[in-house]
């Protein structure tokens, strides 16, 4: 099983991939962590294909986010399946705020030591496009993914049913949640 999650910022991909590593013993690929170097510093987009290439490798994994516009379907073409989150906006966009005062204010460490900005960073950086892309992708990823199996997700209730139908194909299939998760070290070049 080989899962690629797609959706705008805030639609819980990472939530989503760290329940299917839970119940369904996936290994979970965290995008971010694979980009941002120290100092929220960008790797290339070489690097970045590398990586994702790296970490895709063999099955039972799912990965939380394609990243397709610096990587184009990198992660796609690995997958067997393209989960689009495309929960109501105003819930994407309300813990996309929340998650990011919650870890600004705490000074939360992210991937390699980089801690949320708040104030201006913010929006430009994750709310902006998190809005924009979310009312864009409804045109975008159908046309995207038309080549792709593709599931698309609108309410947590369809997000709770596709999470057990992967956990009874997990047990159907013998997975064990011995898989661990994709642990990065810190980033020393990007």
């Amino acid at each position: 099983m080989r899962l690629v999650l797609t959706g705008s910022s805030g639609q819980g991909k990472t939530t989503l991939a760290q329940e299917l590593e839970r119940v369904a013993g996936l290994r979970h690929v965290e995008t971010d962590a694979l980009y941002h170097g120290p100092n929220w510093k960008g790797c290339s987009v070489d690097v970045l294909r590398e990586r994702v290439l790296a970490a895709t490798e063999g099955d039972n994994w799912v990965i939380d986010s394609a990243y397709h516009q610096l990587i184009g379907y990198t992660a796609a073409d690995r997958g067997d399946l393209i989960v689009w989150l495309d929960l109501p906006l105003r819930v994407s966009m309300w813990r996309l705020i929340r998650r990011t005062w919650t870890r600004g204010r705490a000074k939360t460490p992210l991937w390699n030591g980089n801690v949320e900005r708040l104030g201006w960073d913010s929006v430009r950086y994750l709310l902006w496009p998190a809005l924009r892309n979310g009312l864009s992708n409804a045109r975008v990823l159908p046309a995207r993914y038309a080549d792709y199996e593709l599931v698309r997700l609108r309410s947590e209730a369809e997000v709770r049913e596709f999470v057990q139908s992967i956990q009874a194909q997990a047990s159907m299939s013998g997975s064990s949640s011995a898989s661990a998760r994709q642990k990065m070290p810190p980033l020393l070049e990007t």
